[in-house]
């Protein structure tokens, strides 16, 4: 061939060109198994509970108010009853939540999802007066109301594993629903008249509710607390209102929220028909406009239990840096072939990209039974393995082949720090691709490259045998 150089260089791109459609099936792979993981965390949804956010507790009264209304004038005058229904809606003075989340992972074929049961307790305060006053512009005004009910409603009312509620130091009996018509999901309990006309008004709730994925809490009150704790170490908190203090073990976590009706517009979205939605991002809330504020979410906070190690985020990030990680394995090869003489073959080229390339494939499938840590051991330590023996034989020399086999298991911890320090990635990277240009000008410095060129051109590279160190194997 008369240009020898330029001819290996079109053979290495079509080479890359071939790797770069492996690495994006195997990218392919990894999008497929993390949608069958979302059917399945549906599919335990669907069977077990959804996220949940609480609402409430309310007082709920149903009225009817009738007045008379004169038509006419003089002897043609009459009277007219009219009458307005409505359902008082009052919030609490104070709301007070204490939960305690207890993880309870489910599988479903070899996807985890974390499921949860919180043991909550909801105490609820009204102030002097919640029953009702009539319109005082009515002339000759009459009100009736049904017996007053406390209601609390939720996402999902399936995750009910047990609830009780006391007003006034007694018991009282529950109900299906909430009786809320935006949020009917929940349960209520009836009141009696003595016990909403007697000052204020203390309602305890007790709930064990389950669910997956994230528990957020409504600040319905015209003041909220929430203090919740958990045995999961990896919480991701979300909504409107980030925690006034929280602290994050090992051994799990526990947050506190505090929030004022003055900086929530929670009461408002619910008397225009808001509804209860899952944990939502404060960016997603804002996404409302004035034709469906009726069907606004309301204002919420909670927490999201996330599994930090998802072997297939993990793995996706992975291959992203494949393409990077085999053109610097190619480059170190190329740098040996030129410093030492050594002709490798496109074919050996693509041999090593293609052992690269599995590994990606072996990380995907191994991190769905041992886990994504031990999997990328096994995976790597494999690979390297593989090319270690093969470089002794491209290379031709034990030394240089596990010298090659070294820089392949430096390759692969650098790419697991790099998914692990997900922060600091991009300098890593930078870092590192700094280092390598810098090694490849220091050891080529000296070298002549019209020389190299000339070459190739004009004569044939030494033999292999005469470059092979003595003692070595073939």
């Amino acid at each position: 061939m008369r240009f020898p150089l330029l001819g290996k260089v079109l053979a290495l791109g079509a080479v890359m060109v071939l790797l770069l459609s492996a690495l994006g099936a195997v990218n392919g792979v990894v999008d497929e198994r993390r949608r069958r993981q979302a059917e399945a965390e549906l599919g335990v949804a669907s069977s077990l509970a959804g996220a949940q956010t609480l609402l409430g507790p309310a007082l709920l009264r149903r009225c009817r108010e009738t007045w008379t209304r004169v038509e006419g004038d003089g002897k043609d005058s009459r009277k007219l009853a009219e009458h307005r229904d409505f359902v008082q809606t009052l919030w609490p003075r104070r709301l007070v939540v204490t939960s305690r989340v207890t993880i309870e992972p489910r599988y479903r074929g070899l996807f985890k999802i974390n499921g949860y049961l919180s043991q909550s307790t909801l105490a609820a305060e009204w102030g002097d007066s919640v029953a009702p006053e009539p319109n005082p512009q009515l002339a000759d005004v009459r009100m009736t109301c049904d017996a007053p009910t406390v209601a609390l409603a939720f996402s999902d009312a399936r995750g009910v594993r047990s609830a009780s509620m006391r007003a006034a130091g007694a018991d009282l009996a529950l109900l299906p629903g909430s009786g809320m018509a935006t949020n009917p999901r929940g349960l209520h309990a009836v009141l009696s008249d003595a016990s909403a006309r007697g000052g204020p008004l203390r309602v305890e709730v007790a709930l064990a509710l389950a669910g997956t994925g994230s528990l957020a809490w409504t600040p319905v009150g015209d003041e909220s607390s929430v203090q919740a704790s958990s045995d999961w170490a990896h919480p991701s908190f979300g909504g409107q209102f980030l925690p006034v203090a929280r602290e994050v073990s090992a051994q799990g976590f526990q947050a506190r929220w505090q929030v004022s009706a003055l900086a929530t517009t929670a009461q408002q979205i619910l008397r225009d028909g808001g509804t209860v939605c899952a944990l939502r991002d404060e960016v997603e809330a804002q996404i409302q406009t004035p034709a469906n504020a009726a069907r606004a979410c309301v204002d919420t906070f909670g927490v999201r239990f996330i599994d930090p190690v998802n072997g297939y985020v993990l793995s996706d990030r992975a291959v992203k840096y494949g393409l990077l990680f085999i053109a610097l394995t190619f480059i170190v090869v190329a740098l040996v072939e030129v410093m030492r003489r050594l002709r490798v073959h496109p074919v050996q080229y693509l041999m090593v990209g293609s052992a690269l390339t599995v590994f990606f494939l072996l990380l995907i499938s191994l991190s769905e039974h041992i886990g994504f840590g031990m999997a990328y051991l096994c995976a790597g330590a494999a690979c390297t393995a593989l090319l270690a023996f093969y470089g002794t034989q491209v290379l031709h020399g034990l030394r240089p082949g596990l010298a090659f086999g070294a820089g392949i298991a430096g390759l692969y911890a650098t790419l697991y720090a790099l998914l692990q320090l997900e922060q600091t990635a991009l300098v890593l990277g930078s870092v590192l691709l700094f280092g390598v240009l810098a090694a490849v000008m220091v050891a080529t410095r000296r070298l002549d490259w019209y020389e190299l060129a000339a070459e190739l051109r004009g004569t044939s590279l030494p033999a292999a045998a005469s470059e092979r160190p003595s003692g070595a194997s073939a």
